[in-house]
């Protein structure tokens, strides 16, 4: 069954962050609802990796480097470090061995934006995460077109190509310093 078909339950939350339900992921996103999610950074010595992200919502855009929910299974909303966990090993192939040291939360960011493509808004009080890795990752093509390894001067420069084609979480998350 492909991953984006699958029918997942998120948090829903206020601007606090602190949790108030739960709703279909779907649903959230095509009425702009607030939700809880991640983002992870991954790292190579001193290169960010930037997913070219294939989705339903925000397709092909520069993703820092991959983003997801924490999602419901069996009544309990996931830990954001297992959820990352589960992301990094579906949509990049990595296992716990292939880190230096194991995610951590750097901050949350507040955002909304509506993708100009389809008809879907990302409405997130989203943990960002960084992961450093041992090795450059080989993404899963079904989440991804490709990915690319810029340093932090290229990824700030807020007059390039990269900069411009970022996921808005992703120039959020470097306005406020987060990785």
């Amino acid at each position: 069954m492909n991953y984006y078909n699958q029918k997942q339950y998120i948090a829903r939350v206020n601007k606090k962050g602190e949790i108030i339900g739960k709703i279909e992921k779907w649903e959230a996103h095509k009425k702009g609802i607030l939700h809880k999610a991640l983002s992870v950074i991954l790292t190579y010595k001193d290169f960010y990796i930037l997913q070219h992200r294939k989705h339903i919502a925000f397709d092909g855009v520069f993703d820092l480097t991959s983003s997801t929910h924490q999602i419901y299974i069996n009544g309990e909303l996931q830990d954001t470090v297992d959820a990352t966990l589960l992301s990094l090993k579906r949509e990049w192939g990595l296992q716990k061995n292939d880190f230096v040291k194991l995610p951590k939360i750097d901050g949350t960011i507040y955002y909304k934006a509506k993708d100009p493509n389809s008809i879907y808004t990302e409405h997130e009080m989203c943990d960002m995460l960084t992961v450093k890795l041992k090795k450059i990752p080989t993404p899963n093509y079904d989440f991804a077109y490709g990915f690319s390894l810029v340093d932090k001067k290229t990824l700030t420069n807020k007059k390039s190509l990269i900069y411009k084609n970022l996921a808005p979480w992703s120039k959020v998350a470097i306005e406020k310093g987060l990785f």
